[in-house]
């Protein structure tokens, strides 16, 4: 695969316009998925802080290009935003935690709100203007519950031209007024976008005051946490263009490129295809290629051989 990608990362259609990677609630790592494609893209980094607004850029943290905007994203024009600080940072957010909804379930406590303060502020719009930039290829967006403002915050034309949008609602009550699941998945199916992948995550619907009574703590805690059934709370979903209405050549190829990063392997052999009829080149006819001996490769591996067995099971033990 890495020749395969390397002739596109290396094409010139890419090399003048690299793929535009935005990163809303990032860590100081690269994206894990991003690792063969980072060396050859730009990266736009949300990561607020207290200090006065700032864009910083680098060519040296493992992308063709890093802009760091120490600032928080908002569907709305303000210089400052409200911040309420939690117990857990990755649930501190711009909208106030439910506290009292999320009383019932074990992980209450990361969502305490011990602290609120005013952070900078700036639009996607306004961030990808002062950038230069007019596209977005790879969103990812873990906002604590404003990922689809946030989307629908950008102009029409750069939404509907995502190849690929990573979003994470919440699927109970954890923050006022926040954007739920279902909300998301009717936005990106009328945009026509299929939902490729769905990792739900949860806690225990048990009070921690009723956790606390029957362990002592610590290992004890943990154990009767994990004794218990987890319920879905929130979900990492990954939306992939259907491409019915994208058709420049180097959308064809990121769209075949991401599709085969994310194990897509079906749907980048469509646009393979599509790619080899409407532009009739080689590389299309290689990547079509590929996609074949990827799926022809993976017939005959254990997860397949796993899959169907369990398929078969199913079917004749009722």
């Amino acid at each position: 695969m890495r020749y395969i990608f390397g002739k596109i990362l290396t094409d010139p259609d890419i090399i003048d316009d690299p793929p535009v990677l935005i990163d809303i609630g990032a860590s100081e790592k690269i994206h894990p998925i991003w690792k063969e494609i980072a060396p050859h893209s730009i990266c736009v980094a949300f990561d607020a802080d207290t200090r006065d607004f700032n864009i910083s850029s680098a060519e040296d943290k493992g992308y063709k290009k890093l802009y760091k905007l120490n600032t928080i994203v908002s569907d709305k024009e303000e210089s400052k935003v409200d911040f309420y600080l939690t117990n857990s940072p990755y649930c501190s957010s711009t909208l106030p935690p439910r506290e009292i909804e999320l009383s019932d379930w074990a992980f209450a406590d990361k969502f305490k709100v011990t602290g609120k303060t005013k952070l900078n502020s700036i639009t996607l719009t306004r961030a990808l203007d002062e950038l230069g930039l007019n596209k977005i290829d790879w969103y990812k967006s873990d906002s604590q519950g404003t990922d689809l403002r946030l989307f629908r915050s950008l102009k029409d034309d750069i939404q509907k031209n995502v190849i690929v949008a990573e979003l994470e609602p919440g699927i109970i009550d954890s923050y006022a007024g926040e954007d739920k699941m279902y909300e998301i998945l009717k936005y990106m199916e009328s945009l026509e976008f299929w939902l490729s992948d769905m990792v739900v995550k949860g806690s225990k619907r048990i009070k921690p005051e009723y956790v606390d009574k029957i362990s002592s703590g610590g290992i004890s805690r943990k154990l009767t946490e994990f004794s218990l059934k987890t319920s879905p709370g929130w979900a990492e979903l990954c939306f992939v263009n259907k491409f019915k209405d994208i058709k420049s050549r180097r959308s064809f190829l990121l769209g075949w490129l991401f599709s085969s990063i994310l194990g897509q392997h079906g749907f980048a052999l469509g646009l393979a295809v599509q790619g080899e009829n409407i532009f009739n080149e080689p590389l299309f006819t290689d990547l079509k290629n590929n996609s074949l001996k990827i799926i022809r490769k993976e017939r005959f591996s254990l997860r397949a051989l796993g899959l169907y067995l369990k398929a078969f099971k199913q079917k004749y033990n009722g």
